[in-house]
């Protein structure tokens, strides 16, 4: 689980437990899907389900806090890769990618689930990409893009969607699946093919690219 101060506002006590409770939620969620009901949530807690209700409100409310929990990872992460000079940060990350099982466990569910939510969810992906992609941009570390929101979309619905589709490939053959492994599996698979590509680019010009961009 993942450990720090809860969002929502309350003694220290509260806090504590708030958090406990959440990121219990983001593991459960993960394993079991959305349909799992905030009794189950409460027991991994090792909290009463009236408690759950109490600090969140719904099992909706419960999961809007785990959308934003999930989201702050990803950019407090994505930051410090950026930060560090040299490749450093980002070996950090390749090295503890294992850490990360919750939150993919978590976003896979909530896009199989769909809806309002798992739109917002994904919206604000791609609103931090566009921020963090800029950060680097700044840093002299990404070269500047003639459309930044479309880069970061892009780039957001590649990773998205290929992590989506080889888990989901996974849990057909898999009674269990254990995200830890499989996340492993598939960074090992697709790490140095997607730097060369970032790196070195495809296409030995730019015509079609001017094409495009002449026709909008």
């Amino acid at each position: 689980m993942f450990n720090r101060q809860s969002i929502p506002q309350g003694s220290a006590t509260d806090l504590n437990t708030a958090a406990r409770i959440r990121d219990a939620a983001i593991d459960v969620f993960g394993e079991h899907g959305f349909q799992v009901g905030v009794r189950a949530i409460a027991a991994a807690a090792g909290v009463s389900p009236g408690l759950v209700n109490h600090h969140f409100g719904s099992k909706d409310g419960l999961r809007a806090t785990c959308d934003e929990r999930v989201l702050e990872i990803i950019r407090t992460e994505k930051a410090k890769a950026i930060a560090e000079p040299g490749p450093g940060g980002m070996l950090t990350a390749l090295a503890e990618i294992e850490v990360y099982a919750p939150v993919v466990g978590y976003m896979l569910r909530s896009f199989q689930a769909g809806g309002q939510l798992a739109e917002d969810l994904l919206e604000h992906m791609i609103s931090d990409a566009v921020i963090y992609t800029q950060t680097a941009v700044d840093a002299g570390r990404a070269k500047p893009s003639r459309d930044p929101e479309a880069r970061a979309r892009y780039i957001v619905l590649c990773h998205v969607g290929a992590m989506n589709l080889y888990l989901q490939m996974r849990m057909h053959r898999e009674k269990k699946i254990d995200y830890r492994k499989a996340i492993r599996e598939l960074s090992d698979l697709t790490t140095f093919p997607a730097l060369e590509l970032y790196t070195q680019g495809l296409l030995t010009d730019s015509t079609l690219l001017d094409a495009i961009q002449e026709e909008k």
